[in-house]
């Protein structure tokens, strides 16, 4: 079998290459997203992977399978990458919930946040212990795996989202099934402290829970307080990077939007979007063209009993990679 690989992958040019590898490109990036948090920097160290794997190519000698070899050269990238930067965060991750009558605090350029995952596309995986492929790239488990050391990130990623064996981790990080269980146990223990529930991991499949997320996207559109209180849980969180202030509470998040947010009725649109695999909301605020410009996205988890959490990202560059007009009309509409 090894010696069939080699031959395959003797002489290729970059056609071959390309033909070759492009398959797991999108697969490498989520892998890459979730040690990372951070989709641009996933992105630019897939671009690494596929640059070492190309000058590499005809030393590959096929003991491995193509793409467990770009598994760890990724991750050894990844690694490398995670000793170098900040860990990315959510503004929950720095300090205790804010006072809604208080003014929002911004956080300064040193601060690096965790990033959605603009694209519903993800890929096919084997069940796994923790999620379902579906919630692999769900922005609570990815914000949570920037609490883990990397090497413990890495090894809880390939065991418990992608179903590797213990033997198949240890061989990409070059030391022992002993020590990957040892590290898996550490993680999993981690991410039980920092609370990691299965209800924010879960996708509303229900018809009930989407009807949900429609009340709450017209609630929010006509500034409707009163509508809101009936689809958000009590202990709804609300968090809106790059701002410090984070809200935890019914009665808090309400309190914010409604002396904040929808102090001008009828200046907000909104439209449906899907992020980190999630429901997620694009709002856009009036300008003085008389079109609506985006002002945020909101990543929500929705659970039977309401929407339990609603991350915004205050990022108007985040609008376009989902796929989201830049400027909208009074009605919805994409405007020139």
């Amino acid at each position: 079998m090894a010696q069939a690989a080699q031959d395959l992958f003797a002489g290729a040019g970059a056609g071959e290459f390309s033909q070759l590898t492009e398959p797991f490109r999108r697969e490498l990036l989520a892998h890459c997203y979730r040690m990372l948090g951070s989709v641009h920097d996933a992105q630019d160290i897939v671009q690494e992977t596929y640059l070492r794997a190309w000058r590499g190519f005809d030393g590959f000698e096929g003991r491995s399978s193509l793409r467990v070899w770009l598994y760890r050269i990724a991750t050894s990238a990844c690694l490398t990458a995670i000793e170098h930067r900040s860990r990315r965060v959510l503004p929950s991750g720095l300090g205790p919930s804010a006072d809604p009558d208080l003014p929002l605090t911004v956080a300064g350029p040193a601060v690096a946040w965790v990033q959605p995952w603009p694209d519903t596309t993800v890929p096919d995986a084997d069940p796994a212990m923790i999620v379902t492929a579906r919630s692999s790239v769900r922005l609570a488990l990815v914000a949570a795996l920037q609490y883990l050391p990397a090497r413990q990130r890495a090894v809880l990623i390939l065991r418990d989202v992608l179903a590797w064996h213990a033997a198949e981790v240890a061989g990409l990080l070059d030391t022992t099934t002993e020590a990957v269980n040892s590290a898996l146990a550490r993680a999993r223990a981690q991410l039980a402290r920092i609370g990691l529930t299965e209800d924010m991991l879960t996708e509303p499949a229900d018809p009930a829970d989407r009807t949900l997320l429609d009340r709450y996207a017209r609630a929010f559109q006509e500034a409707d307080t009163a509508a809101l209180l009936q689809v958000l849980r009590e202990d709804v969180t609300m968090e809106m990077p790059p701002h410090l202030s984070w809200f935890a509470g019914r009665d808090a998040v309400l309190g914010f939007l409604a002396t904040t947010v929808f102090d001008r009725p009828g200046t907000i649109r909104t439209l449906p979007a899907t992020a980190n695999d999630q429901p997620a909301l694009a709002t856009y605020t009036a300008g003085t063209d008389g079109l609506y410009h985006p002002h945020g996205l909101q990543v929500l988890t929705v659970t039977p009993m309401g929407v339990s959490q609603i991350v915004s990202f205050h990022d108007p560059s985040l609008f376009h990679p989902c796929g989201l007009p830049t400027r909208i009309d009074s009605t919805g509409q994409p405007a020139g």
